[in-house]
This record gives C-alpha cells, structure tokens and sequence, in this order.
C-alpha cells in the first residue's frame, strides 16, 4: 500500500514538473561548438542567470548537408516546445516579433503581396506577386547593386549603381552569350576587347563607323581582302602606311577614293593588284611611295587620277 501511494506521488511531482505547449524565450546563445545549429535560451518565470539545455532548431528540409540554415540571433524572442513536455529537451519553433523587435516590412493595403527575407546586415530577397507587376528581386544593403526578375517587362536586370562599382563574370571554361534578336554593348567610356589568342568576327554583313578617327594597327602582318568589290574612301586625309611589304588585292574591282591627299607608303615592297577594273583617285594630293620595288597592276582598265599626282 505504501509502495502504491509513493509511486502515485513520484508521477504527480514528475506530472507537475512537465510543461506542454508552447512558450516564449529569449536567446542566450547560439555558438554551438559541437556544429549542430543548436541555441540556449532563457525562460521568464526563471532567475536571469538560469540557461536551457541546447535547443534544437525546426527549420525546412534539414537533412544530411541540406536545408535552411537561419539561427536566431542572440536577444531575438522565439518560441519553445518540450520533448514529451520535458523542460530538459527543447525545441525551436519559430522566431518572434514584439514591441521591441519589429518587422521590416508592412501589409498596409491588405493584398499581402510580398515575401521578404532580410539578413541581419540589410540584405534581402524580395518576391513581389503583386499583381501584373511581379518580380523577384535580389538586393544588397546598399541597395546600389542589385538583380531583378521583372515578369511584365520579360527583363532580368544585373545592375551595379556604384559610382566605382563593377560587374564581373568569370569561367575558368567558355562562356557563351546568345540571343535571338540583337545585341547591344553600350559605354560612355571606352571598350576593350582583349585576347591571348584570336579574336574572329563572323557575320553577314560587317559595318564599321566612329564619328571621329578610327585606327586599325598591326605588330605583325596585316591582310585586308575581299572577293568582290573593294572601297576604301575618306572625306578628310588619308594615309595608308607599312614598315614591311604592303599588298592591296583584288578580284573584282577596287576603289580607292579620297577628297583630300591621298598617301600610300611602304617601306619595303607595295603591291596594288587587281583582276577586274582599278581606280585610285584624289581630289587633293596623291601620294603612292615605296622604299623597295612597286607594282600597279590590273588585267583591266587602270586609272590613276589626281589632281597633283606624285609616283615616286
């Protein structure tokens, strides 16, 4: 009888020690050092200095090197279940809001449009599902540099609003850039493309056009051809100049045009060739120069015109 009467008493102390349900706590410390993603925590109704047992964190598809990873901060309110309603074994429900500790974001009209995830630091994660203006925006704390999904414009936008800022891609492999409709690159400074190896233009039609000077420069040999009409023509003066053997070629037939003097120099051989009908002409001064053998050739007509004409 007696035995009966103090097992009865162990289970009611041991009922009455139980807590079930949920509570509220507050974060003491999240520096697990076992790596488990684990917190301590203080309750209200204990002395300040009194800590939890570490505290296991609900979050979405954790698993084995997966899921979400977001501990609570130290001082962040959050709510508390026990395992079997024992106090030595909790849980982390949730993160909560309070007088102190406000959210970021508003619902003011109701439409409860946006999900927000904010770091700590500022950054934030927009999805905007209001509607026919969705998108998805990835911004930093600055909010000078930043990635939009716009689903009404069908634009994905990469900018960076730093006075000094930058855009970098890099693949140690190849990267492809691919469009269907055109292509534009756009500066207000200067362009550079730049390669160890070769760089080849491959289109249709190849236009060229600079509303001041343009300057094509080669270290080695330098080949200029085409397999149909050729026309090389300039409103101001026009010089065309090489320290090695120079040849201008054709297959059809070749103009060469200026409306001002008109210079075409070699410092070693200079071939001008073509098999169809030849044209070089000057308005102003013609200058055709060569420091070793010269060659004007054309199995058709060959024209040589100039208002002050020089062969040298």
């Amino acid at each position: 009888m007696m035995s009966k009467l103090l097992e009865q008493s162990l289970d009611r102390e041991e009922r009455d020690s139980k807590i079930y349900g949920v509570v509220s706590a507050i974060v003491t410390n999240n520096k697990d050092e076992d790596g488990m993603a684990r917190v301590k925590v203080k309750f209200p109704w204990l002395a300040e200095e009194d800590e939890s047992y570490w505290a296991r964190i609900v979050t979405f598809m954790a698993g084995n090197e997966r899921g979400s990873y977001f501990i609570p901060e130290v001082d962040d309110e959050v709510l508390v279940a026990f395992e079997n309603g024992d106090i030595n074994y909790p849980y982390i429900l949730g993160s909560l809001w309070n007088g102190k500790d406000k959210p970021h974001e508003k619902n003011e009209d109701g439409k409860n449009d946006l999900r927000v995830f904010k770091s700590r630091s500022g950054h934030k994660v927009i999805f905007d599902d209001k509607k026919d203006s969705e998108k998805i925006t990835i911004i930093d704390k600055t909010e000078k540099r930043k990635i939009v999904f716009d689903v009404k414009e069908k634009l994905i936008e990469i900018k960076n609003e730093e006075a000094d800022g930058k855009i970098k891609i890099y693949s140690k492999s190849d990267i492809e850039i691919k469009g269907d409709a055109k292509i534009d690159i756009i500066a207000k400074d200067n362009i550079t493309i730049k390669s160890d190896k070769t760089i080849s233009l491959d289109a249709k039609d190849i236009k060229t056009k600079s509303s001041a000077s343009t300057k094509i420069e080669a270290g080695s040999t330098f080949g200029l051809k085409s397999t149909s009409s050729s026309k090389i023509e300039a409103g101001a003066k026009l010089d065309i100049k090489s320290t090695a053997p120079m040849k201008i070629e054709s297959s059809a037939t070749m103009g060469i045009k200026a409306t001002a003097p008109l210079k075409m120099e070699s410092s070693a051989k200079f071939d001008l060739k073509t098999t169809g009908m030849g044209k070089v002409e000057a308005t102003g001064k013609l200058d055709l120069k060569s420091a070793g053998m010269a060659s004007l050739e054309s199995s058709g007509i060959t024209m040589v015109k100039g208002s002050l004409l020089k062969l040298n």
